[in-house]
């Protein structure tokens, strides 16, 4: 699968957040290949057979996976040759900036500083650590507050030492500069949309926000993401929404018009397109099992 083909995701994270825990059981793989900022590490239990894909990377699973994958590297798990009913899979984000570069660069945490950084290419962690580690992932999302930062770092450490550890894209092959090369522009418009998702967003706002004209940002951000300004708006705002559904009891309608979007009929066909479901199933299925921290 092309690396061009990748979505790019918004994880509903909050600046003020460490990170988010996502756990759940489900018969079949339906999230499409795609990439975030936050780093991401997730560990599928009982899915031998199915197929993962990070970066140019492409390999058929066992039994016991988990995987590392750093801020915008393209990953994506699909059903392929698993036949399990009863899939389960713990997803973690963090935001890149939740270990400053001056506190990874203290004496006790250069292992985690190394295992951070090799993420770019995507880790793959041997199925004894799998074993050793998933208790304490499986038990991650009962943990709140202070503590269950603490129990993050525990397991970051404890894979940041594993044996056995192997990193799956070829550093040649890494990835494509559109997803990897950073923008100062890109990076404001889309702290503005994350400000402003549930007000009116005209192109003229953003292409004021980073000193362009619209047409040159219209261009800009076409080039850069793939999609054309809306689009990107609209996934920020279904992002957002996700998360509400989750830890709100707003009604689906509320929920449309507070996220920015004008018309119930179309957010709802775009939910689905995106999430493959409808907004009330989406809530129905994973409330109450992913947690913000």
């Amino acid at each position: 699968m092309s690396q061009n083909h990748a979505i790019k995701e918004v994880t509903p994270l909050r600046e003020t957040e460490c990170f988010t825990v996502f756990h759940r059981e489900k018969e079949k793989f339906d999230f499409p290949y795609h990439y975030h900022e936050e780093y991401e590490l997730n560990m599928i239990l009982h899915a031998k057979g199915a197929q993962r894909i990070v970066g140019n990377h492409v390999e058929e699973i066992d039994e016991l996976e988990l995987v590392l994958a750093g801020p915008n590297l393209p990953h994506g798990w699909f059903n392929h040759n698993c036949e399990s009913k009863k899939i389960i899979e713990v997803t973690i984000q963090w935001h890149q900036d939740l270990f400053s570069e001056r506190f990874l660069d203290k004496n006790q945490l250069n292992f985690i500083k190394r295992m951070l950084s090799l993420s770019r290419y995507g880790l793959h962690f041997s199925s004894d650590t799998v074993k050793q580690i998933a208790p304490e992932i499986l038990n991650l999302h009962k943990t709140t507050g202070f503590d269950s930062v603490i129990k993050l770092m525990l397991i970051l450490r404890d894979l940041s030492i594993a044996k056995d550890t192997k990193t799956l894209v070829d550093g040649d092959m890494l990835l494509d500069k559109s997803l990897t090369h950073r923008s100062r522009r890109l990076d404001s418009a889309f702290e503005y949309m994350n400000r402003h998702f549930s007000e009116h967003v005209t192109l003229k706002d953003l292409a004021d926000q980073v000193n362009m004209s619209e047409v040159s940002f219209s261009r800009f951000i076409k080039k850069r993401t793939g999609k054309t300004f809306i689009d990107n708006l609209n996934e920020i705002r279904l992002g957002h929404a996700t998360r509400m559904l989750i830890e709100t009891s707003n009604t689906v309608a509320e929920i449309c018009y507070q996220c920015g979007f004008n018309n119930i009929s179309n957010f709802n066909r775009m939910f689905r397109r995106k999430k493959n479901c409808t907004p009330s199933e989406y809530r129905l299925n994973f409330s109450g099992s992913r947690i913000f921290v």
